[in-house]
């Protein structure tokens, strides 16, 4: 199966929050700092905290919100060539191939470790921080992203959706 993949921004930004998200150091940092702020707001409530406790656990909420869900997937999206870049995907029988006319690369399905489903894309990981996003919008239709579903839980053992 061989698509051309293209990438568009906001596509690429939301796939990068899920990825963070996904992490479980993340969502544990999350869930800790949600309930800090909450805790510090009924304490303000009753009075048993002062406004600048509760106003400084209200900045680092909201700090950590707009690190993880603008700041980072913004910085990595600037960063990465590969998501202003279009090129050939082919889902091979025993390889991934990629191939644009700067080169290729291609890799076997045992160096993928995990796949995971989101809206817009299909993340190949490589380890727990290297992945390749494949957007199903290069599948073009329902069927064809089935196809290519089916062929990926086939070829990467761990797949998660």
């Amino acid at each position: 199966m061989q698509v051309t993949v293209t990438y568009k921004k906001a596509q690429v930004l939301q796939a990068l929050r899920y990825h963070f998200i996904s992490k479980r150091e993340i969502k544990f940092m999350i869930i800790l700092v949600n309930v800090f702020t909450s805790v510090a707001a009924i304490l303000f409530y009753y009075k048993k905290v002062t406004p600048l406790a509760f106003l400084i656990s209200f900045v680092l909420w909201v700090v950590l919100m707009l690190a993880f869900w603008r700041w980072l997937p913004s910085a990595i999206y600037k960063k990465s060539v590969t998501f202003r870049d279009s090129f050939q995907v082919s889902l091979e029988e025993n390889h991934f191939f990629i191939e644009n006319p700067k080169g290729s690369k291609s890799w076997a399905w045992r160096e993928f470790s995990e796949m995971i489903e989101t809206p817009n894309f299909f993340h190949l990981y490589f380890n727990p921080r290297s992945f390749f996003l494949l957007p199903k919008d290069a599948f073009g239709d329902s069927d064809r992203i089935h196809a290519a579903r089916t062929f990926l839980k086939n070829k990467i053992g761990k797949a998660k959706l």
